[in-house]
């Protein structure tokens, strides 16, 4: 059994439960009077438990671990007043239990506490059901995700000293590291991935273990891994993520067409003087890209093309002619390989292939011209200004500020054209053929005023674009107040 490690509510489950919205307290309270009453134990568990303690904002869903089996899980839950229940894992002896509150409403995931052994590589562990809360927060992987809180007091079950990992910021494996990341490969993304988020040092023995098990993740399904190292390349601390995957081999495995890339800098070294670090170039513009996930997958793979079109010419200078397309036909390899869908594919590739093309924009750049790229582009345009922008990154500030302002004048002088064609758009509801029909009247100067006045109120929001009757009256009204109209002359 693991050892046991409890500190009471006093000292720390009174600011953790009072981290709660409200909504999320009364289903807490509900949920430990009913286990209570049932004499069962329910604790608070997982990632709730982790951004708590991290004063990170919270999900609306919480998941539990109990003593009570599913049934009994079911049971309680009712009286707790869930609206609705499910099994969501009957294998894993987990409960699903919905508290619907209008908009507020609240999924909660019950687990009974459960053991597991590994028999072999398939990832699906033998299951036992049963045992204590320490015995539960064993099977887990990282300390700062094996804390418990208590839901009927707050006091806090932390037997693998998670709470000071967390103070430290240090991502640790539960007990043996290399048993954990055998268990579940998954595990060696998932590391990347938290040290990408919350910007924590790995534990050495921890980062070492998963150097060694590098090769186990070629187990995980590619579905799986692009989950995660989508998550990691979202995270606020990217950079973080990606050195642990280049330092542990993990980059070779998961992402083997960026070796190349990610290795640039020490196979050059000594034969380049004036060129950047391809690697800490792309590290930073995914740091610098807005945290969407078509945009920071772009980031990483823009400059992919490189080391594969490298050229010297006789002055020393060098060249990447062509790279563009390289690095858009290897990023569309890269996600088909990881199963990715396919307007993901598409949009990632077409980012890469023209993420140069907004700095080399001029203010003498004629309308024509910009609507032609904006053509080329497609639906990706905002996220290629975007990337293009973070792509910025010379150590020589004038070259930045130079690139940074070609990108926003691309940008005003494409929202000046969308400005205007927006007001293009908005037209009298009448037209010149439809005004002479209604009164009769010839072809004159009245129906350009009449037709710039409609439309002055069109684009006040004064007059509906499509609203034929109202136009008619008030045209009527200036054809009866304005004598100028009335007499106005036929051209």
């Amino acid at each position: 059994m693991t050892r046991s490690k409890r500190r009471p509510a006093a000292t720390v489950g009174d600011t953790l439960l009072a981290a709660l919205t409200d909504r999320q307290r009364r289903v807490v309270a509900s949920l430990a009077n009913a286990f209570t009453a049932g004499r069962q134990e329910l604790f608070i568990v997982g990632g709730p438990v982790r951004d708590l303690l991290l004063r990170r904002p919270l999900p609306s869903d919480l998941d539990f671990a109990t003593s009570a089996v599913p049934e009994t899980t079911l049971r309680l839950g009712e009286v707790a007043g869930a609206s609705s229940t499910y099994l969501a894992g009957e294998r894993f002896g987990t409960v699903g239990l919905v508290f619907d509150g209008g908009d507020d409403r609240i999924v909660v995931e019950v687990t009974t506490y459960r053991q597991e052994q590994y028999l072999d590589e398939t990832r699906f562990p033998t299951v036992a059901l049963g045992g204590q809360i320490e015995d539960d927060l064993g099977r887990r992987d990282f300390t700062i995700n094996a804390i418990a809180v208590d839901a009927r007091g707050g006091a806090l079950v932390d037997p693998f000293d998670g709470e000071a990992d967390i103070a430290m910021a240090v991502l640790r494996a539960v007990g043996d590291a290399d048993a954990r990341f055998a268990e579940d490969p998954l595990r060696l993304l998932r590391a990347a991935r938290f040290v990408a988020q919350l910007g924590f040092r790995l534990d050495a023995a921890t980062e070492a273990a998963m150097a060694r098990g590098a090769e186990h993740l070629r187990r995980i399904s590619e579905e799986r891994q692009l989950a995660e190292l989508t998550k990691l390349l979202l995270g606020a601390y990217a950079s973080h993520g990606l050195d642990v995957l280049h330092r542990t081999g993990l980059l070779a495995v998961a992402l083997p067409e960026l070796a190349l890339l990610a290795t640039d800098a020490e196979r050059m070294q000594g034969r380049l003087t004036r060129e950047k670090d391809l690697w800490a170039h792309t590290k930073r513009v995914v740091e610098q890209a807005p945290g969407r996930p078509n945009v920071r997958w772009a980031a990483l793979l823009h400059d992919a093309g490189k080391p594969r079109t490298r050229t010297i010419d006789g002055s020393g200078e060098v060249h990447f002619f062509g790279h563009e397309r390289v690095g858009a036909d290897l990023a569309l390899a890269l996600l088909r390989r990881l199963k990715a869908d396919k307007a993901t594919q598409l949009a990632v590739s077409r980012l890469v292939e023209l993420h140069g093309r907004p700095t080399t924009y001029q203010p003498d750049w004629s309308d024509s011209a910009v609507r032609r790229l904006a053509l080329e582009t497609g639906p990706v345009w905002d996220d290629l200004l975007d990337l293009a922008a973070a792509d910025v990154t010379s150590g020589r500030e004038y070259k930045r500020i130079a690139a940074a302002a070609r990108v926003a004048g691309l940008r005003d002088h494409f929202a000046r054209l969308q400005a205007e064609a927006a007001l293009d758009s908005l037209q009298s509801p009448l037209d010149g053929h439809e005004l002479m029909a209604i009164f009769g009247r010839p072809p004159g100067i009245w129906i350009k005023q009449i037709k710039d006045q409609l439309r002055e109120m069109v684009i006040d929001g004064d007059l509906a674009p499509d609203d034929k009757a109202a136009a008619e009256r008030i045209a009527r009204e200036m054809l009866a107040t304005d004598p100028s109209l009335s007499e106005s002359t036929p051209t």
